[in-house]
């Protein structure tokens, strides 16, 4: 019987080309996209997802409570001691500080630049990063040692045994290898490759790990904990963490300083603690890769309802030589099956073509083999099944229930196979995704193109910043005076961060003789006094900062005198202020400028001089020869600094990488959209196809009868386009209120007004005109002569 089922499936899929290859084609596409969303969610879903016990395994940090909330990944260096050794609630306390883009050196001649991390023995017993080589007891025990992984090991040293090779970092730190780590796991967010002993920060940076120092923290240095089995993150969150801020902090400042614990699966996905992405974003990707199919699902369903009065006959003849209903239904769930079956098959094709694009977009790294991945098969399996029958059950049903007197006499109605106004709706359904995507395209792009050309305040083209190895006065301002010289260079400054980073830490502020600090915190950056004219920041009272590489003077900026209450921006200039526990004079106020992104509002923010943390130089050229002057750049650089590795980037680029994932997500709903947008096309086309053979002696009959080209045109077209205008009238609201929620995740934003609406309406307008008007003028322009004797 399924033989004979598939025997006349292919047959009368062979017949009707037109119809096969449109289904085909829209199911692939559809299907395509929904695999790789899958793929990529379940990818994002599964990040460190492999470590033991990770229900129990958490990270303790920071929430400061000011004016409002701020959040940071990172704790006082004193926290990891203080909770080893004050409760009894942890399995295993692990301390660790990474620094990024850090000089590793083999020899003189064989230098890298790497990620490293500073980390308690307690890191690698919490986290699941075994060791393939060396002594599990040992590692992290001994100072001046190191664990690499195997990647790095062959990257460095070959074929050769790495364990007791020594290396040097930045210069400052000799370290032995004393262990190899196995490989990472892509889907972890840990990507450090070099771990050396906690015991060794105090060499590298002493800054971060200042004894006792409870009012600071960076958002590198952190502290993870493995709770022992039975004790609850809310308890420790309640009694244990609020005791040790009662304990290290005074009355006021525990009011401030709040520590909590987040979970190891939050850490991916939750973007206030530096997470990559929130899950919303992920479960928004799901059903757009369910409006895929449910677009191509319903192309099937109205070319196989619209088909249904073609194969009145047929069925007739079935039913009256004593075919069943179940066996007429199963006849055409075979169909739909072989059909969703090829588009299967032509859809992970594409999908595997295209992962390779998806990798390198998404600096990832999925894979696709069924064969492996028992997830993965389940859900083509599981997709198959439904696109089967979603497609098939109701055109399959309105088949098996023809009246066989009526369908052989040729009686049977529209209404019979299935009614227009269903046809009507799926329409609708189809062309309302697709706006709804065009819409979130247009919103999108426009407020990715506002954040990444509206001033920010400061001058941001044309500025190259260096990297600085080592800030000693003397070498700075021997670079800055042979950068100055250059033929090109218009300004040097050396600055800690440039004027707009994505991570800026706050610290407390005690304003004059006020008696007490400020109820909010201040932003700090650290430049020397060619900051603000490189930049062109305005100052608007008082003067700039004097020469000087140690804290003397401060510039606020207007919010910080305005959180102030004082009247006049003039008032806080020659007023002392205590600010990360250093005092100096306000010399003046500066413009509010953007120091964060656009996500965020101005808030209030210092400017001093700090020679120490100097770890970067600003130069502004003329880009009219940037090649030149980028290679004496890099001459004179390394002549300073002849261990490092040169390297540069621009002012701009940094800035847009605070917009990475949004352009990331732009792209892919512009391609969604597009997609979209061509599967709806390939149904409308298949549906005027049908209607054109339907109406073939109507169109003859009419222009016989005098109707012109025009007047066939409408007949198409007018039906078509109250349709989409239902479906825009659906859409509208529904994407005013989505991206209405996505664009308050922006303090500064575009507004929503009808010119984007319009422009969506008109864009799905022309695109269903082009696809209705080919196949309509053709039926429009057949010789009714012709028509009516094939009649």
């Amino acid at each position: 019987m399924l033989g004979n089922y598939v025997k006349i499936a292919s047959r009368k899929l062979n017949r009707h080309k037109s119809y096969t290859v449109i289904n085909v084609v829209s199911l692939s596409l559809g299907i395509a996209c929904t695999i790789l969303i899958f793929t990529l969610v379940k990818y994002h879903l599964s990040f460190d997802s492999f470590h033991a016990n990770k229900d129990r395994i958490y990270r303790i940090y920071t929430e400061l409570h000011t004016e409002k909330v701020t959040y940071s990944t990172g704790v006082p260096n004193p926290m990891g001691e203080a909770f080893r050794s004050g409760y009894s609630v942890a399995d295993e306390v692990g301390r660790i500080a990474f620094f990024k883009k850090r000089v590793v050196a083999v020899s003189p001649e064989k230098k890298f630049e790497e990620d490293i991390a500073f980390a308690d023995p307690d890191f690698l017993r919490i986290f699941n990063f075994p060791l393939i080589q060396g002594n599990p007891q040992m590692s992290l025990q001994e100072r001046n040692t190191a664990l690499i992984t195997d990647r790095i090991a062959k990257k460095y040293f070959g074929t050769q045994d790495p364990i007791g090779k020594l290396l040097r970092v930045d210069s400052s730190l000799s370290v032995r290898i004393t262990g190899i780590l196995q490989n990472l796991p892509p889907n972890t967010d840990f990507h450090t490759e070099i771990y050396i002993p906690f015991s060794n920060l105090q060499e590298h940076s002493p800054w971060i790990v200042e004894k006792d120092w409870w009012l600071g923290f960076n958002k590198e240095m952190q502290c993870f904990i493995r709770l022992k089995p039975g004790i609850s993150a809310a308890t420790v969150d309640s009694r244990i963490l609020t005791a040790i801020t009662n304990k290290y902090y005074d009355k006021e400042m525990a009011k401030q300083f709040q520590f909590k614990l987040q979970p190891l699966s939050d850490v991916h996905f939750n973007p206030k603690l530096r997470g990559y992405t929130e899950k919303k974003n992920l479960w928004t990707f799901a059903l757009i890769g369910f409006f895929l199919v449910v677009t191509a699902c319903v192309n099937f369903i109205n070319l196989a309802t619209a088909q249904a009065l073609g194969r009145s006959r047929e069925i007739g003849v079935r039913k009256a030589l004593g075919s069943q209903r179940g066996a007429i239904f199963w006849q055409f769930i075979t169909e739909t099956a072989l059909i969703a079956g090829s588009a299967l098959l032509i859809a992970f094709g594409l999908a595997y073509v295209a992962l390779p694009f998806v990798n390198q977009w998404f600096d990832i790294e999925l894979s696709l083999n069924p064969l492996t991945d028992t997830y993965l098969l389940a859900f083509l399996l599981f997709l198959l099944l439904v696109v089967i029958f979603c497609s098939g059950a109701y055109p399959g049903l309105i088949l098996a229930r023809f009246q066989p007197v009526l369908a052989l006499k040729g009686k049977l109605s529209q209404q019979a196979v299935g009614s227009f106004s269903l046809r009507k709706g799926l329409v609708v359904t189809q062309f309302a995704i697709s706006q709804l995507l065009i819409i979130g395209t247009l919103i999108i792009t426009n407020q990715l193109r506002y954040s990444q050309q509206a001033d920010m305040g400061f001058r941001k083209d044309a500025i190259v910043i260096l990297p600085v190895p080592d800030n000693k006065k003397s070498k700075i301002n021997t670079l800055g005076t042979q950068l100055s010289e250059m033929s090109g260079v218009e300004n040097v400054t050396f600055f800690d961060t440039p004027p707009a980073t994505e991570f800026l830490g706050s610290t407390s502020f005690r304003f004059d003789s006020r008696p007490k600090a400020e109820a909010f915190n201040i932003s700090i950056k650290s430049a020397d006094h060619q900051y603000i004219p490189t930049f062109k920041i305005p100052i608007l009272a008082g003067r700039n900062l004097n020469p000087s590489d140690t804290i003397r003077e401060y510039l606020l900026n207007e919010t910080a005198v305005k959180s102030l209450g004082l009247a006049s921006l003039q008032d806080v200039v020659g007023k002392s202020a205590t600010i990360n526990g250093r005092s100096g004079t306000i010399v003046g106020v500066i413009k509010d400028f953007h120091f964060k992104s656009f996500r965020v509002a101005i808030e209030p923010l210092c400017l001093t001089t700090w020679g120490e943390v100097y770890n970067s130089c600003g130069v502004k050229v003329n880009p009219a020869n940037l090649g030149p002057t980028l290679s004496a750049f890099e001459k004179a650089w390394k002549a300073m600094y002849p261990s490092s590795i040169f390297t540069y980037r621009f002012l701009d680029e940094d800035i847009e990488r605070f917009y990475k994932l949004d352009n990331m997500l732009l792209q892919l709903i512009q391609a969604f959209a597009a997609i979209a947008i061509f599967v709806g096309c390939l149904g409308l086309y298949g549906l005027v196809s049908f209607m054109a053979a339907q109406k073939t002696k109507e169109i003859g009959v009419r222009k016989v009868l005098g109707a012109s080209a025009a007047s066939i045109l409408w007949l198409f077209g007018k039906e078509f386009f109250r349709l989409l205008l239902v479906a825009f009238m659906l859409a509208a609201p529904l994407a005013w209120w989505i991206m209405d929620k996505w664009l308050n995740n922006f303090v500064y934003r575009v507004e929503l007004g009808a010119g984007i609406f319009i422009l969506a309406i008109l864009i799905t307008l022309i695109v269903a005109l082009l696809t209705v008007g080919f196949r309509s003028v053709k039926a429009a322009l057949m010789n009714p002569i012709k028509t009516l004797r094939t009649e």
